[in-house]
């Protein structure tokens, strides 16, 4: 009994001089928690999971993609921004990295950002030959107009918005007025979301503009239609997204690169932890069914973070090593 009560505390020791060692090697970690809510869940799963199983004291700070990054370059501040769409500063990053002060870690959405045009998965199902964009405008009668049910619809995304831009310029090069179609304005996102709503509640077509990770693809099963061409990067730059383009070409959406940065000092300094920012991602539809875990439940950013974390331990696991994973679990 004593030898093994002389090895336990041995062994007790060492997990608690390991323990040390592994806190002292992360320290003090700032992470950006940007204002949209699947940024804000990932900032709050990353806080648990260098809190609980690498011993980091972590503090969130409120961020935006411009001045996160901004911060994050000149600054060096906050270490990390988890869920950062990296086209929108692709070149100063660049310039960044290349000059050791910002490193770019890993994709955080495995199949990173994602927008189109979409319909309803009973509608797709009950009609598989719609495959594409051009299959849908040959079926006016099935996603008919809210004002005037003998035309189909196409909504648009919220005024205002860049995509409203790029999707009344592809309305235009898929000649889909000529084709029976109306693009229809619904004012804001709340009114795009209630478009989606009332066709799922009321089991109506629909055809129009989305984006993923969201809640409402977590709650409503959507299909993406292919436009039939690759994305043209020359064309949607020249032409598909500028405002009244003279001459519009069919296009493809790009797929939006998300990918967690982190400073140079904190790749340094983070030890193991930076192996997890190195490994972990998810994909669309867990987000989404996240978020819409959260929309239907009121919850916080750190709800969702705590929900993902009970209930895809599947997923979530794989990012740590097993003995990490124990000390997360007995956290929650």
């Amino acid at each position: 009994m004593k030898k093994l009560l002389a090895s336990t505390m041995l062994a007790a020791g060492l997990y608690a001089v390991a323990g040390s060692a592994q806190a002292a090697e992360c320290g003090d970690v700032s992470i950006a928690e940007m204002n949209w809510a699947s940024a804000g869940v990932a900032a709050h799963v990353d806080k648990i999971i260098l809190e609980s199983g690498y011993g980091c004291s972590v503090t969130l700070v409120t961020g935006d993609t411009m001045p996160t990054f901004a911060s994050m370059n000149e600054k060096g501040q906050p270490d990390m921004a988890p869920e950062l769409w990296v086209n929108a500063v692709r070149t100063p990053l660049d310039e960044a990295i290349a000059e050791g002060r910002l490193i770019q870690a890993a994709p955080l959405l495995s199949d990173g950002g994602v927008e189109g045009w979409w319909i309803p998965k009973f509608l797709a199902d009950a009609n598989p030959e719609i495959k594409t964009v051009q299959d849908a405008l040959a079926r006016p009668d099935l996603f008919p107009a809210p004002e005037d049910a003998s035309k189909g619809a196409i909504t648009n995304c919220p005024s205002g918005w860049n995509c409203q831009v790029s999707t009344a310029n592809l309305f235009r090069a898929l000649g889909a007025e000529e084709k029976g179609f109306e693009l229809i304005d619904t004012g804001s996102a709340a009114g795009l979301d209630g478009s989606i709503a009332n066709a799922f509640e009321n089991q109506k077509g629909w055809l129009g503009y989305y984006w993923a990770p969201t809640s409402i693809l977590g709650k409503y099963e959507m299909v993406k239609l292919s436009f039939g061409v690759e994305h043209d990067k020359a064309q949607w730059d020249a032409c598909t997204a500028v405002p009244d383009c003279a001459d519009p070409a069919v296009n493809a959406y790009p797929v939006s690169d998300v990918y967690t940065v982190v400073t140079k000092e904190f790749s340094e300094k983070a030890g193991v932890a930076m192996d997890y920012v190195s490994t972990r991602k998810w994909d669309n539809q867990t987000v989404g069914k996240v978020l819409a875990w959260m929309d239907e439940n009121q919850g916080t950013n750190e709800d969702g973070a705590r929900h993902f974390l009970q209930n895809y331990p599947e997923m979530w696991t794989s990012w740590v090593a097993p003995e990490v994973a124990e000390k997360i679990k007995a956290a929650l």
